[in-house]
Parts: structure tokens; sequence; C-alpha cells
């Protein structure tokens, strides 16, 4: 029994001690995985405008909402929606036959008032001039002065009477209080419209000049402020900086504007500051309501450092970090310092020198310490041969000396 047993375990052995020989073999053959290939660019310092970019939105340089002032049945409207009107144009017109009949009854009255005025302003003459000889009593003639001076005020009671009823009569017809560009009427002819009531009628807003509103933080204002102090801010006058504008579709605003610092508060809920910006629009290119990012120029920087947003990431510290090339073709993290996004790239502080090789593209593939095999970004890398389904990937340790596969 115990040969039997023998006879049928050594074919086992025999196989095991082939498979290991096979598996030594194939071992050697194969050797280490290849080193990754990685795209990277070499940093080199080139001159960049370097700006503040801030979100904002255009809003009217004024708004005024057109309200009737007296009561009445709308007639006519006198514009056209969306046109431009000017200050004093006339847009609606209210029926005006009620004012015009109260000027008509305050004109009369006023005729009869300067008539009474005028009979007792005689009668007191007479008696001033009678008082002195005994024909007529002081007591009359006092009666007479005090007609007179009352006659004379129901005049001018009569005149502002009629002052009124005329303006009525011209609030009749309503007008622009601005000039600008007039919206859509809120009313037809037919209505009626009430003084003073709370919906307006039409909105007419002035847009040129037009305001851009744009928000900061209250510690980023300050930082604006002292580069505006020290002259690093491109300025249009003494106390302003000049800012440019960029549109939705990305489109650069032809004119140039003036960023004005005063009446600025801080939101106590967020921290952020409303500022303002004022730029001409005499195309009417811009209008209220619009997404624009504001642009402030500080300069240019010869010298400056900028590497693909794709090739920065965040460490556990919370620090900016890239992988570069070292000695020996070993990937190398450093960490270093950004200053803002320069069309899509950052803006490098400290951290890198010129000649750097920053590794943008493979990433996924590598880690610090790790071989790698540089090639310019941008150019496709071709794929390693498969390698064997018993291969350690390429970022796993070797293994331990005598493991078989």
């Amino acid at each position: 029994m115990n040969v039997r047993n023998a006879l049928h375990r050594l074919p086992l052995a025999v196989l095991m001690a082939l498979s290991i020989a096979s598996c030594g073999k194939q071992g050697a053959a194969t050797g280490e995985p290849p080193a990754p290939e990685v795209g990277v660019v070499t940093l080199a310092p080139q001159p960049i405008d370097l700006s503040i970019e801030l979100p904002g939105r255009t809003s009217a340089y004024r708004i005024a909402e057109v309200r009737p002032q007296v009561q009445g049945i709308i007639e006519r409207r006198l514009f056209t929606e969306g046109s431009e009107v000017k200050a004093g144009q006339a847009l609606y017109q209210i029926d005006a036959a009620p004012y015009r009949a109260a000027v008509a009854r305050a004109q009369a009255d006023l005729a009869n008032a300067e008539a009474q005025q005028n009979a007792a302003r005689l009668a007191a003459e007479r008696s001033a001039s009678l008082v002195g000889s005994g024909l007529v009593s002081k007591q009359d003639d006092d009666n007479l002065q005090a007609a007179a001076r009352s006659s004379a005020a129901a005049v001018a009671s009569a005149k502002a009477a009629l002052e009124s009823a005329q303006i009525d009569l011209a609030y009749a017809q309503i007008r622009s209080p601005i000039s600008g560009r007039i919206g859509r009427s809120l009313v037809t002819e037919g209505a009626l419209v009430q003084g003073g009531q709370a919906q307006p009628l039409a909105t007419v807003a002035q847009l040129d000049p037009i305001y851009v509103d744009v928000t900061e933080s209250s510690a980023d204002l300050l930082r604006l402020r002292e580069e505006l102090s020290a002259g690093r801010l491109q300025r249009v006058d003494e106390s302003n900086a000049r800012v440019t504008l960029e549109l939705e579709n990305g489109a650069r605003y032809p004119h140039d504007g003036k960023l004005q610092f005063t009446e600025v508060t801080v939101d106590e809920g967020t921290g952020s500051v409303l500022l303002r910006a004022e730029f001409p629009n005499p195309d009417r290119l811009l209008l209220p309501g619009m997404f624009v990012r504001a642009r402030l120029p500080e300069g240019k920087a010869s010298q400056a450092l900028l590497v693909p947003q794709a090739a920065v990431s965040r460490n556990a510290r919370g620090e900016a970090v890239v992988l570069l090339v070292g000695p020996d073709n070993k990937a190398v993290e450093r960490v270093i310092q950004i200053d803002r996004v320069v069309d899509n790239q950052w803006l490098v502080k400290t951290g890198l020198a010129s000649g750097d090789q920053i590794i943008v593209e493979g990433l996924q593939k590598v880690r610090a310490g790790s071989a790698v095999k540089p090639m310019p970004a941008g150019q496709s890398l071709p794929g390693s041969a498969p390698a064997p389904a018993d291969a350690p990937p390429a970022d796993a340790a070797p293994a331990p000396a005598g493991q078989g596969a």
C-alpha cells in the first residue's frame, strides 16, 4: 500500500518541480516592468499681462418709472416701445377735457377777484384822501383799507388756483422724466389711471453710460486698494482704476471703463463688497442684467512661470503640489505656491524654476519616487506591450525572491 501511494505521489512532485522551474525561467525572461511613459512640459519664463478678474452684472445708470400724477382715461400712447426717448418727451395723453374746464373756471374766478380788487382799491384811495378833512370817519377808512387788502389776497388766491389748474392740465400729458430707452407699455388706450398709483405705466432706463456691479471679498478689496495706491493698477485719473470688460460670449468690450470705490458696503452675511465700474455705452451693446467679467490691468510680468491647471493637485495638508521629472527619470513631488489663473494656467510664485519638467499627462500611472519615461506633452503616448497575466502592476513592489508566479 505504501509503495502504491509513493507511486501516486511521484508524478505530482515531478509536476510541481517542473512548474517551479518554468516560473523561474519565465520571471527571468520577463524582468522588471518598463517605466510608464508620461507627457511633460518644460517650464520657461515668458512675459504675460497681469490683471484682476471680477465677475459682475450690468445695471442701468438711471432708471425712472413713469407714473401719472392726475386721474383720467388714457387716450393715446405717444411713443414706440423699445425706442430712445428724451427728457420731457410726451409719452401718454390723458383725457384733458376736465382739466381744461378747471383752467377756464379758475381764469374766470381770477377775473372776478381782480375786478373786486380794483373797486376796493379805488374806494380805499378815495377814503384816504378824505379822512383828513373829516368827511370820512377813521373807522370807515380803516374798513375800506382792510377791504382793499382782502381783495388783493383774493386775487393772489385766484392766481394760485389758476396755476394749480394749469399744472393739472399739463400733467394730463405724461412726459419722460429722463432721457434713455423706454421699455414696453404696461397700459393701453382706454385704461383708467390714478395720480400716484403704485403700478408704473412704463420704465425708462439710461444706458449711456452704464454701470457694471462686481462682487469682491472685503479682504481682496483691501488688496485692491493697496495695489491702486502703489500704482500697480492702471489708472484713468488720479482716483479711478482702468477696467476692461469681457462679454458673455468671450468677446472684449471695445470701450474701457473706470472703477469707482465710493459708496461700497460689506455684506455681513457673506463678507463680500459690491464695487461699481462705469462704462460708456454709445452703441447700447450692454443691457441691464448682462453677466460680464471685469478685468483690472496690473501691468506685465516679464519672467512668469505658468503651469497647466491639470498638473496641480493638493496634498493632505492642502498645499498645491506637482509631479516633475527628477534625477534618474524618477517622479518627484514638489510643493509650490500659486498666485492666480492666467488663461487656464496657474501663475507660480515659488517652488519651481526654469527648465523643470512638469508631468501633465499620465499622472494616474505614476507616483512620487517611481521611474518614468518623459515625452513632450501633446504627443501620443504609445502603450507598452501587454504584460503577462501573472506580471505585477507598474506601481506594485517587486515580489519577494523565492515566490513563484
